[in-house]
């Protein structure tokens, strides 16, 4: 007995290691998965960003270069049509100094905002052409997205993210080494790659750290809660980029003479 007592225990002990050691691989191997998903979390993360990133453009494809700013503003002719052709800007008298009040009208509340004629004369130019024209008005911010980046974006004619005014002009006053580079009431201008910008633009509600690649050109002065109050409601279907839940028009945007 005392012989089989004896190996008894040391089966019990030899099962007992083995138990430990494979606790203990468990253990491994559940700490690396969890390295692992952690760093394929960030690499999501950042992917995901990335693609917000590159998303924000309008679908204009031309690819004409213009001028750079400090040069003199340019509009040449893009490689799409104008989705709603009201003609170039006139580059004779543009003010480059002080700013210029707009008022963008919509169906959810009135904002306002300031033009930077200094930091942004060619952007800013454009945008009164156009809110002149009254190109802007009756058009919807086809737009929203809650997570990211946040922002919402007008300025298409066609709804759809695909319009332009059949011109396009250089970037300027990018937010190079600014942190956020789009806070909370930026206007900055959507494009489809350097240089391509035409009338698509966004609202920017909540500060953000997006690339420095579009144009700022004003600050929301009044009514940025309007677009902070769509952007709660969030996006169709759930999504976090898409369509506004609560859709949003523009129904008229003036603006007013350039002041010093």
């Amino acid at each position: 007995m005392p012989g089989k007592d004896r190996q008894r225990a040391l089966a019990r002990a030899k099962l007992e290691r083995q138990m430990a050691r494979r606790a203990a691989a468990a253990r491994r191997r559940r700490q690396v998965q969890a390295g692992l998903g952690a760093a394929v979390a960030v690499i999501v993360v950042l992917a995901g960003v990335v693609f917000l990133v590159t998303q924000l453009r309008d679908d204009n494809t031309g690819t004409t270069k213009t001028a750079a700013a400090a040069a003199g503003c340019a509009y040449p002719k893009s490689a799409q049509p104008a989705s709603k052709d009201v003609g170039a800007p006139t580059v004779d008298e543009i003010a480059k100094t002080g700013t210029q009040v707009v008022t963008l009208k919509t169906d959810v509340g009135t904002l306002t905002a300031d033009l930077d004629l200094a930091a942004a004369p060619c952007t800013s130019h454009s945008f009164a052409h156009l809110a002149a024209e009254k190109y802007f008005d009756g058009t919807s911010c086809h737009r929203l997205v809650t997570e990211g980046i946040f922002v919402l974006q007008c300025g298409d004619p066609t709804g759809k993210g695909a319009g332009g005014p059949g011109y396009q002009f250089a970037n300027e006053n990018l937010p190079t080494g600014k942190s956020p580079a789009y806070p909370a009431g930026t206007l900055a201008m959507a494009n489809s790659g350097p240089d391509t910008n035409g009338s698509q633009f966004f609202i920017v509600y909540k500060d953000t750290e997006l690339s420095a690649d579009y144009s700022v050109f004003g600050k929301v002065t009044s009514g940025l809660d309007a677009v902070q109050k769509v952007a709660a409601q969030g996006v169709q279907g759930g999504r976090t980029d898409g369509p506004p839940k609560q859709a949003v028009t523009l129904t008229a945007v003036t603006a007013a003479a350039p002041r010093k």
